[in-house]
């Protein structure tokens, strides 16, 4: 199976299934000498671990983190780092069923259909489980990025109808709530709604914004290796991620060059600096200095208690009601995984930019 492996200079390989015996992912590219210890990964896992609340899968997993390479005494060595997650509580048995049908919303019948076959005891590498390589390799990447000024802001924007009203922004109350707002009232709404869905046996998709800040200008290639492409790349492989939007995103649609450019005046320190950012932080493939702000569109969890039309492998027509224990909405859980994402992606095209201009290689060489 191709599409594993994620990123040039910081490469990250992803492995096993959401029933099998663990999953894990493979970093290669990361430096010599970062301070790193399993804790540090495990507090991105934690972030993304089910059973934390009413509004994710009761499944109860650790999710505790094993660095079986890469590191010594504390550092990175330079080395692959490799990192395993085991698994601890499936129950393979509530997928029995799920054998002889393609669940609605799922790659189940994709996969039936390009392989012959399928892991059907909850999606095997399709399955949101998957994301604990990403987030634990993730971690990593904010490690080194946090060193270089750069950090993140992630967030719910929205669940279902309700938006988070950007006056009433609490960075601090992020945390705080198991849905990920950074709006208590909007927080409470958001979950009446996803109680309501919960009684209906339905579920709830949302929008995942994250704010980068601290890129220097400069990263990114104008062409195909744009840092938008390649952001838009990142976060649109994620499983239930159905749309990327950049700064101003779908609005500039029905903007006006005069509204939607971003003019630009002399900064105090005599440098010229941007007036507004509709850009999002990224113009012409590359960073601009400014915030990075963009958002994913979450869809609602596909497997729902509600009864859904489908077909069987013998080509019949069903109905069916999933059983298991399943997240009614996946946002909260993948916001550390669009984050993860972001930081990988900054991360291995900060490298690449190291070599952009030669007074830059010789500095480094300098240094040897």
């Amino acid at each position: 199976m191709f599409g594993s492996t994620f990123g040039t200079m910081f490469k990250i390989t992803t492995w096993g299934e959401s029933h099998g015996k663990g999953l894990g992912v493979v970093v290669d590219g990361c430096p010599a000498g970062l301070s790193l210890t399993e804790e540090d990964i495990q507090v991105y896992l934690n972030r993304r671990k089910p059973g934390q609340s009413q509004y994710t899968t009761q499944r109860q997993e650790s999710d505790r983190v094993e660095i079986l390479s890469g590191v010594f005494e504390g550092k990175t060595t330079g080395t692959s780092i490799s990192l395993i997650v085991y698994n601890q509580g499936q129950r393979s048995s509530d997928y029995g069923e799920i054998a002889a049908y393609y669940r609605p919303g799922h790659a189940d019948l994709n996969f039936d259909t390009k392989y012959g076959f399928r892991d059907y005891r909850g999606g095997g590498r399709s399955s949101g489980r998957e994301t604990i390589g990403r987030v634990a390799a993730g971690a990593i990447a904010c490690k080194i990025l946090n060193q270089l000024g750069i950090s993140f802001s992630t967030y719910t924007l929205s669940i279902g109808p309700v938006t988070i009203d950007r006056s009433k922004f609490d960075d601090s109350f992020i945390r705080r709530n198991p849905l990920y707002m950074p709006d208590e009232d909007a927080a409470a709404k958001a979950a009446a709604y996803l109680d309501e869905c919960m009684q209906e046996k339905n579920s709830a998709g949302g929008v995942i914004e994250c704010v980068i800040h601290g890129v220097p200008a400069g990263v990114g290639d104008p062409v195909f290796e744009k840092l938008n492409a390649n952001l838009g790349k990142a976060i649109l492989s994620i499983g239930a991620v159905k749309g990327f939007e950049l700064g101003d995103g779908f609005s500039v649609a029905a903007a006006t060059g005069l509204s939607n450019n971003d003019g630009y005046h002399m900064g105090t320190d005599g440098k010229p600096e941007k007036i507004t950012n509709h850009s999002g932080g990224i113009t012409g493939g590359i960073s601009d200095g400014c915030d990075i702000i963009f958002r994913a569109a979450v869809k609602p969890t596909p497997s729902i208690a509600a009864s859904q039309q489908t077909v069987n492998r013998d080509g019949e027509n069903i109905t069916i009601q999933i059983k298991g224990r399943h997240d009614p909405v996946i946002v909260p859980r993948a916001v550390v995984v669009v984050e993860a994402m972001a930081a990988l992606t900054v991360t291995d095209m900060l490298f690449a930019s190291m070599t952009s201009q030669m007074e830059g290689i010789v500095e480094y060489f300098k240094h040897l």
